[in-house]
């Protein structure tokens, strides 16, 4: 077994449900790792404690990587391993839609999902391919996706976007309704792992676990029944009620939400880019093997 590390969790979330499965299942640990997870103060944080040593290895968005490529080109910061491949981000309205496109946007006051960066930079995207200015919004001031449920809920806009657990409170609440769920433009290399390179090569046996460990997880993520993997994390969510929580992870699984392996692709990557150059949030098109050591992955699953 490796040296134990610790694991930033970019913060508490559903979407992170295959983190929680590899833990709770001990698949980390079988696979020669040992974890102990702790939780970012903050999104912002999360690489910044790589950085300068107050985590081994974070999960979250390969965006925050390629910010940090975009403020430093000879930033250490590499990702490996894709979990989330699809977007957990759906859009909630009122009232029911018959056939969602992204033309019914313009007629309504919208909520938008500010939390974290990626959400709206890759919704931007998709209305400027859909010939959609992203100002001809009627968009909401901008406030927390709590705070946007509630608005929701009270009738002041007429559709938001939220991820779990405001998708499944709305709808069982009987005051919303799913417009559009975003994993349905496909994989888009959401969430990974990440660390230094230097981490990256100096522990190398390490990384490889994370890999095998998630592996496992990912391939128990589609065998079992939503109610059973609910079961498995539901120590992570303690104010969810396993019934609902069980909704949630089959509407993110039946979705395209979560990756069946870990290989990051290059497309993927590509994808994900795009958006972030498209949106203005970076300017700097960093290279594919700049920013993923997608090595780590091929040399896990090869044994």
């Amino acid at each position: 077994m490796s040296r134990p590390i610790v694991l930033f969790e970019n913060m508490r979330a559903i979407p992170y449900v295959p983190f929680y499965l590899a833990a709770a299942r001990k698949d980390w640990e079988r696979a020669g790792a040992e974890v102990r997870i702790e939780t970012s103060p903050a999104t912002s944080q999360t690489a910044a404690a790589l950085l300068d040593g107050r985590a081994d290895v974070s999960w979250g968005g390969p965006m925050r990587v390629m910010l940090h490529h975009n403020a430093d080109p000879d930033c250490p910061l590499v990702c490996f391993g894709q979990v989330v491949s699809g977007e957990p981000f759906v859009l909630v309205g009122r009232k029911p839609i018959a056939s969602f496109r992204l033309a019914d946007l313009l007629d309504v006051r919208i909520g938008i999902a500010v939390d974290v960066p990626t959400p709206w930079m890759t919704f931007q995207d998709d209305l400027r391919r859909a010939g959609i200015a992203p100002s001809s919004l009627d968009r909401a001031p901008d406030v927390p996706m709590a705070e946007n449920a509630e608005r929701l809920r009270n009738g002041e806009v007429d559709v938001i976007q939220v991820f779990e657990p405001y998708v499944d409170q709305a709808v069982a609440g009987g005051w919303g309704h799913v417009w559009h769920r975003f994993a349905g433009r496909g994989d888009m290399s959401y969430t990974s792992f990440y660390t230094t390179r230097r981490f990256a090569e100096e522990e190398r046996a390490t990384c490889r676990a994370l890999v095998r460990g998630i592996a496992a997880a990912q391939e128990a993520l589609f065998a079992e029944t939503a109610d059973e993997i609910a079961g498995q994390v539901a120590g992570y969510f303690p104010d969810i009620e396993r019934p609902a929580l069980a909704r949630m992870i089959e509407g993110y699984r039946s979705s395209g939400v979560w990756a069946r392996s870990p290989e990051l692709p290059v497309d993927t990557f590509v994808r994900l880019k795009a958006s972030l150059l498209s949106g203005g949030l970076i300017d700097y098109d960093a290279p594919y093997h700049q920013v993923v050591d997608d090595a780590i992955t091929a040399e896990a699953l090869a044994g």
